[in-house]
């Protein structure tokens, strides 16, 4: 079975985002110059709900066409903790209200979700521990400010949550965009090849933070992630040997096994979709992948944002029962696509492993897309392979503002890696303005979530929608 090459007859220009010439990076620094006249930093600082905004729960309720309706209670009642998670859970409504917004029309592979903890540190091939992105259920070419200000109105709901003074929370926000600026300041310098291979080892990361005790916490929380291998943890945790096989475990309501003839589709329909996924591989991890036979195929919810669409675990064996996990994500439409333009591609999971291998400085060897015969699209990955998952609850204001400053020049060299560095820092500048606007339009923004969310509150206790309880998150 050959991979379809995913080009959509619909499609516009996306593969050019970057000055494809020779012109020289001190002619594209001042046309980021020129572009700050058109454009100043202060119309980035702005936000105003449109007086034409639909209703929230309509949205809400529009974006859980085609989700499991099982799952769609336990996507509410995730987004129902804080207002953090429920902008977590919001994509569509952020991707709405910047969407339309006044752009600078610079454009790079957008993550399309960048809050706070769609970042985290994972093992490379190599068995290097970096931090980085390790969420692309959204990415799009689309313009950069989107995904910064997605991150930076981030940090002030999770500052917020934390009971950080305001001042601390505003100041985090304009740290992400510090840190954005002054990377991307220093990338401009730098040669392209230099910055794809440049990223930001964990090590470094976690001695950035200056409270000795969180700095102890996360080598710790590393060392754990860094033994608990498939073989000797996830495999004997998650799975159990009966009836002469091996079956991962129900855990209801986060993992669960489908039921009568569903459960047998749903397996065959895996198996078919493997032999397509093998072939978006490269051939030497092809041949890797053919020493492993599937032994079981469960329904896995994930996230905030991912729940009610078709999530599953696969458990794959080698001889010798030596097991690798592999997730399926079902990959949709990107909520940016209504104001960022169609995707390139076709299947969406290929949409997602193309931005992903953009983006990311080191991805995993086992991603790859598919698609099943009822025209859902997904993509591949191992499951928790060597990951350290954030902690911001435990920030106080000083920490937050630090993480914020890390994050901010981690996403600086996502972009970079599709974007013009030189035009972006011409734009930014050396001067403080751009952060002091990025900052504005955050808590801006996170009041109007705040205030969405107690809609949606709302909505759930009058019963216009079902929230699950005890959700297993």
């Amino acid at each position: 079975m050959e991979p379809e090459s995913g080009k959509s007859s619909k499609q516009i220009d996306t593969a050019r985002l970057h000055d494809n010439t020779v012109s020289p990076r001190d002619d594209r620094r001042d046309r980021g110059k020129i572009l700050h006249e058109a454009v100043p930093h202060e119309l980035l600082g702005q936000f105003k709900a449109a007086k034409d905004r639909p209703d929230i729960i309509s949205l809400i309720q529009e974006s859980n066409v085609g989700r499991r309706t099982e799952l769609i209670p336990i996507r509410y009642g995730r987004m129902l903790v804080s207002p953090f998670t429920f902008y977590r859970g919001t994509a569509a409504l952020f991707a709405k209200d910047v969407g339309e917004s006044f752009v600078t029309k610079v454009r790079v592979q957008t993550c399309g979700d960048a809050h706070l903890l769609n970042f985290g540190a994972f093992a490379t091939p190599e068995r290097n521990i970096v931090f980085d992105l390790n969420d692309f259920d959204e990415t799009i070419p689309g313009p950069w400010e989107w995904d910064v200000k997605r991150l930076a109105a981030s940090f002030v709901l999770a500052g917020r949550n934390n009971g950080v003074k305001p001042r601390h929370a505003e100041q985090a926000a304009e740290a992400v965009a510090r840190g954005y600026r002054l990377k991307m300041i220093e990338y401009s310098r730098m040669s392209i090849l230099d910055i794809w291979y440049d990223r930001f080892d964990w090590s470094a990361v976690t001695q950035n933070t200056s409270d000795p005790h969180l700095q102890k916490r996360i080598r710790d929380k590393t060392d754990k992630a860094i033994k608990r291998t498939i073989q000797s943890y996830y495999f004997p945790k998650m799975v159990e040997e009966r009836d002469g096989g091996y079956h991962i475990k129900d855990s209801p309501p986060a993992v669960y096994h489908l039921k009568g003839a569903e459960a047998d589709n749903f397996r065959e329909q895996t198996l078919k979709a493997f032999e397509l996924y093998k072939q978006s591989l490269q051939d030497d991890r092809q041949r890797l992948f053919d020493r492993y036979k599937m032994a079981d195929v469960a329904i896995k919810v994930v996230g905030i944002g991912s729940v009610g669409t078709t999530c599953a675990v696969a458990l794959m064996l080698a001889p010798d029962a030596e097991p690798l996990m592999l997730q399926l994500k079902e990959a949709r439409h990107s909520v940016l696509e209504a104001y960022a333009g169609h995707s390139e591609f076709q299947n969406h999971g290929q949409r997602v492993v193309a931005g992903q291998r953009i983006i990311q400085s080191a991805s995993d060897i086992f991603l790859g897309w598919t698609k099943f015969d009822d025209g859902k699209h997904y993509y591949i990955r191992q499951l928790r392979d060597t990951k350290v998952k954030l902690e911001p609850d435990l920030w106080d204001g000083p920490r937050l503002v630090e993480s914020a400053e890390v994050m901010g020049a981690v996403l600086a060299r996502a972009h970079a890696r599709s974007g013009d560095a030189a035009v972006l820092s011409g734009y930014m500048g050396e001067e403080t303005t751009f952060d002091e606007a990025i900052g504005r339009f955050s808590v801006l923004y996170a009041d109007q979530a705040e205030q969405d969310y107690e809609v949606f509150s709302d909505a759930v206790r009058t019963g216009r929608m079902d929230a699950a309880e005890n959700c297993g998150y």
